[in-house]
């Protein structure tokens, strides 16, 4: 069976067996169709891109979501930690609720059997599929990707992803270590493939599949790059030659700082290439020159997960889902590279915890394309010649991943959970977190007349608005 050919089978399981009902089911006003859901969440990607401000980072396809998008300039993570922040922003409870603070525990069985944020949309008709990284794997989401409380069909994962921690990187010794900075020849690795690209791959198998369906769909793709190892195709490397890069602006461990804030970054010095620098523990430093080198094969990083991200929306304009699908944009938490001393997450800096987040919403925060237009072309970031996209309109509010929960229940026109009492240990459905759809103007829709008459903003997504 080919690769990801046992979920594309248990989809169109899942399909044939509601398609009778689907139909029957299925409204004749077109004003009450629902918007399908492309959750795209990213690994450690700190907003270190051009929709950001960042002047350095080619990062085109994210960009240009972004300038059709509502854009948050201030989100930040509950803790910068993966597994606590996704089971938290996935289940719409804090860590201090879901009792998880590392990735030793799965929330059903210590804390409470709250409901997700797939799960909530499977269980109002959506077809939940999730592919790579969206919960952390292992105990923290029962080894199962929470199966199969959130998900339609087997979550997939990318069977080249059992290498990224091994001894893949082609050293300048000829040899093959597992180092920090691995720019790879995509040839030369095991499968010949990496694994950022075979879940792009089977995300569009399951967007074509879904051509088919009478189904909305809620469909999750989890992206590696760029947490450790920096492991990337090498032709990324010369988009930032070590002449432009530059150290970070506050290299120094504040003084007084107290030890319980600092992490000594243990993660990146068990990587052969660190380990060889030979550094003191915790404080280090990293020579110079290292230094660049690693904020180059993050930024590397950053330009290969975008081709990534561009390809996933070039594909879903092709099959004509960019006007019936909201895109929500995130990230698990940041990444410090060089700042206070630091080389990690674990640290509750602003550099580790903010995130960038955004909405792209059919009609709402950009109009309908046009019969043929593409919202979404694919843009090659070695394009010398490349035009500064603007970010759609932007929110500088103080919000918090929490909040993607309830907003996209909200977009999508779902009834938004209530708020949780405290406790809640005992309440499957509610949320912590507030609703972002206040953000989201009626005025936006009233005023422009590209957007009047959208038939998917009908009156009860409008009443929405208002409900946070």
């Amino acid at each position: 069976m080919p690769p990801g050919g046992w979920c594309l089978l248990c989809f169109g399981l899942v399909l044939s067996s509601v398609c009778a009902s689907a139909e029957s089911a299925a409204p004749s006003n077109l004003t009450t169709a629902p918007l399908n859901v492309l959750l795209i969440i990213v690994d450690d990607l700190r907003p270190s891109l051009g929709c950001y401000g960042d002047k350095l980072v080619r990062s085109p396809n994210i960009d240009q979501l972004a300038s059709h998008s509502l854009l948050f300039q201030n989100a930040f993570a509950q803790q910068a930690v993966c597994a606590p922040s996704r089971v938290s922003f996935l289940t719409g409870r804090r860590p201090d609720t879901t009792r998880l603070y590392d990735f030793n525990s799965y929330w059903r069985v210590h804390a409470g059997n709250f409901s997700t944020l797939p799960q909530y949309f499977k269980e109002n008709g959506y077809v939940t599929m999730s592919v790579g990284k969206v919960f952390h794997p292992g105990i923290s989401s029962n080894y199962s990707d929470d199966s199969p409380y959130s998900w339609s069909i087997p979550p997939y994962h990318p069977s080249s992803e059992k290498y990224e921690n091994t001894k893949t990187c082609r050293g300048p010794d000829g040899e093959l270590h597992a180092n920090l900075l691995c720019p790879v020849d995509i040839a030369d690795v095991p499968e010949g493939t990496l694994p950022d690209k075979q879940s792009t791959e089977q995300a569009i198998r399951l967007l074509e599949k879904t051509k088919t369906s009478t189904r909305p769909f809620f469909l999750a793709v989890g992206y590696h790059k760029p947490h450790i190892p920096f492991r990337y195709p090498k032709e990324f490397q010369k988009l930032y030659p070590l002449e432009n890069i530059t150290l970070a602006p506050d290299p120094e461990v504040p003084a007084g700082l107290p030890p319980v804030a600092y992490n000594p970054w243990m993660d990146i010095r068990q990587r052969e290439d660190v380990q060889a620098l030979n550094l003191s523990v915790p404080y280090g430093p990293i020579p110079v020159d290292f230094q660049r080198k690693i904020r180059q094969s993050y930024f590397a990083s950053i330009s290969y997960l975008d081709t990534q991200v561009g390809h996933l929306l070039s594909a879903l304009d092709d099959l004509q889902l960019a006007n019936s699908t909201i895109i929500a944009f995130a990230s698990d938490h940041g990444w410090a590279l060089g700042e206070h001393g630091e080389w990690a997450k674990y640290s509750n800096f602003d550099i580790t915890t903010r995130v960038p987040l955004m909405f792209y919403v059919p009609g709402r925060t950009a109009p309908l394309p046009e019969a043929g237009e593409k919202l979404f072309p694919y843009i090659d970031p070695f394009n010398s010649v490349q035009e500064l996209m603007e970010p759609g309109r932007q929110v500088t509010d103080l919000v918090e991943l929490l909040s993607l929960s309830p907003t996209l229940a909200g977009l999508a026109g779902l009834h938004v959970p209530p708020r949780c009492p405290v406790p809640s240990f005992h309440v499957e459905l509610c949320r912590e977190g507030q609703n972002l759809m206040k953000h989201f103007q009626v005025e936006d829709v009233e005023g422009d007349p590209h957007l009047r008459g959208n038939p998917r903003i009908h009156l009860s997504r409008m009443q929405e608005i208002f409900y946070f």
